[in-house]
């Protein structure tokens, strides 16, 4: 849909404000550009609808190249959504949300009804906000309109230049959900811009962290939590950052590859020295009779070995069978939750050939979460 080449920005000629760009946004996306500021995202943006011109490369939208287009049809069909809104403050809401489909000879009648459109689709019913003035809105009121505007030639690129970064954090929340409801309703091939790592996390289907010019990394948000490109990177996110985002994580973030392994033939006194060994609460049974990727056949936690005075006594004998197997596409949250309801102390992960990958614990969780990866031996 919208395709940087080579893109540079110069304004002395010498140093470049964005360098050598290349981006690719995808039909439906909503691409987050996010970086500190001065590292050239809001200039990058605003090159796709030509408010500022490019030095060097090309700069396509469906294959045709904007710089071949006449400047002001371009930008009446690019949505536009800035920080301070930029609403027309003597004209009413209608008329301001009406400002682009009239320049472009829109019918009275069909801008009359897009107006009530969109004022209901943004909850502000027509009737009581469509003749009032922006200076009797909120901030956070005036930033819907200002959305409602960008949508009113109904374009199917919106750029978005820090629109809720001014608003205090319960209007900026309001509104972030409101642009994720209205993009699943309309589809629309979304550039925002900002700087907040969290924000752009909660938004993006794609994000590009930019500095001195350049993207750092482009990917999906949970792959730039989970597997930042850079020191840089990883320093820009934080590294709690994934912890703040439970809903990205799933059962394979979390599982450890580190079991203590041992054949459902031997014997209790050899459950006793792998515990003392591994200095774990938990052996995985496996039947070395069966397939490696398929042997796991049960779990004994030290506690089932209470009461058991033969120490010859088999593992197969005494080991849990009975146990919930969790997938590892299944979130945290989900994981979580059915661990503190059926309290669950460790849960296998299996793929979708059911294949043991690990198992989750209350010390594997906390070993992720602390970066530790505790030494035992894999299986």
């Amino acid at each position: 849909m919208i395709r940087l080449v080579g893109v540079s920005k110069s304004y002395d000629k010498v140093n470049n404000v964005v360098e050598n760009l290349d981006l690719e946004i995808k039909t439906g996306e909503l691409v987050v550009l996010v970086g500190e500021s001065g590292c050239g995202k809001t200039t990058t943006m605003k090159m796709i609808n030509r408010l500022i011109e490019p030095t060097k490369g090309e700069i396509f939208i469906d294959e045709n190249n904007i710089l071949d287009m006449d400047k002001n049809e371009l930008r009446r069909n690019i949505g536009y959504v800035i920080q301070n809104v930029g609403l027309f403050p003597h004209l009413s809401i209608a008329k301001n949300i009406a400002v682009v489909p009239s320049l472009c000879k829109m019918e009275k009648g069909l801008i009359d009804k897009k107006v009530m459109e969109l004022l209901n689709m943004i909850e502000l019913p027509p009737e009581e906000y469509a003749n009032r003035f922006p200076r009797e809105l909120s901030g956070g009121q005036q930033q819907r309109i200002g959305v409602a505007r960008a949508l009113a030639n109904d374009p199917d690129v919106i750029l978005m230049d820090e629109p809720f970064s001014a608003l205090d954090p319960i209007t900026r929340e309001q509104l972030q959900n409101e642009l994720l409801k209205l993009q699943a309703t309309l589809n629309k091939t979304i550039v925002f811009v900002t700087h907040d790592i969290d924000e752009a996390i909660k938004l993006g289907d794609r994000i590009a962290v930019m500095a001195d010019g350049n993207i750092i990394q482009y990917d999906t948000p949970e792959e730039i939590l989970k597997n930042p490109i850079n020191k840089f990177v990883e320093a820009f996110v934080g590294t709690d950052r994934l912890w703040k985002t439970p809903e990205m994580l799933k059962a394979q973030d979390i599982l450890s590859k580190y079991m203590a392994v041992i054949g459902s033939d031997r014997s209790v006194a050899h459950a006793i020295e792998l515990f003392k060994k591994h200095d774990t609460d938990v052996l995985v049974v496996v039947d070395n009779a069966l397939p490696k990727d398929k042997n796991f056949v049960g779990i004994v936690g030290i506690d089932r070995l209470k009461g058991v005075v033969d120490h010859d006594t088999k593992m197969k004998d005494i080991m849990k069978v009975d146990i919930t197997k969790f997938n590892a596409e299944m979130s945290l949250v989900e994981v979580l939750k059915i661990r503190k309801e059926k309290n669950i102390s460790v849960s296998p992960v299996f793929d979708e050939d059911d294949r043991l990958l690990g198992i989750i614990t209350s010390r594997s969780i906390l070993n992720v979460l602390t970066g530790i990866i505790p030494e035992s031996e894999a299986y």
